[in-house]
């Protein structure tokens, strides 16, 4: 029998290599759940992203789905409430970095800009494939990328954040050589 291998930050446990097997690398072009993924790795900074991954649906609850319009109107009992949930990571700013996330992503689609349009463009809709052998933390790209997220006044997206929700959601394919979806991802 032949035998699979992952990326090895996969690891051991079943959650992370579900993961990494259905979802991390799959070119994302939902604008919603692009924008979930953001401001899930914003909660993820200096955290292991298990951490987020097992509270994701405790997140999914509290933040409405992660559906922005709602998150848009939360006002300062929701944020109250945010930070009396123990399933979630309770950083007063990165809540606050959400819930102006949101707003940010209503104003670009109420401007007729579709969110998945804007991270898209950065690499003409194409996904980007890494080497397979090196691991980055951040590159030119994601620093033109969040440059130009703060610059909208997104919160907790710097170049690092902004490279792992890249590789996150397909937009570069970072699967290492021999990895078993390394080959199964568009380049």
């Amino acid at each position: 029998m032949k035998e699979h291998h992952r990326c090895a930050w996969a690891g051991s446990d079943p959650l992370m290599q579900a993961y990494h097997d259905e979802e991390w690398g799959v070119p994302q072009h939902d604008s919603r759940m692009l924008w979930e993924m953001l401001m899930l790795e914003g909660f993820q900074a200096g955290l292991a992203w298990i951490i987020v991954l097992k509270k994701r649906e405790a997140f999914r609850r509290a933040f409405a789905r992660f559906d922005p319009k709602k998150v848009a109107r939360f006002g300062d009992a929701d944020i109250e409430r945010l930070m009396a949930d123990a399933g979630i990571i309770r950083a007063r700013a990165k809540i606050d970095a959400t819930i102006r996330g949101a707003q940010i992503y209503c104003e670009m689609k109420d401007r007729g800009e579709s969110f998945s349009d804007f991270c898209w463009s950065f690499t003409g809709g194409k996904v980007l494939k890494g080497d397979g052998r090196s691991v980055i933390a951040s590159s030119p790209l994601s620093e033109q990328i969040s440059k130009e997220m703060k610059r909208r006044g997104f919160k907790f997206v710097g170049p690092t954040i902004v490279y792992a929700w890249m590789q996150a959601v397909g937009i570069v394919n970072d699967h290492s050589v021999g990895c078993l979806r390394r080959a199964s991802r568009p380049s």
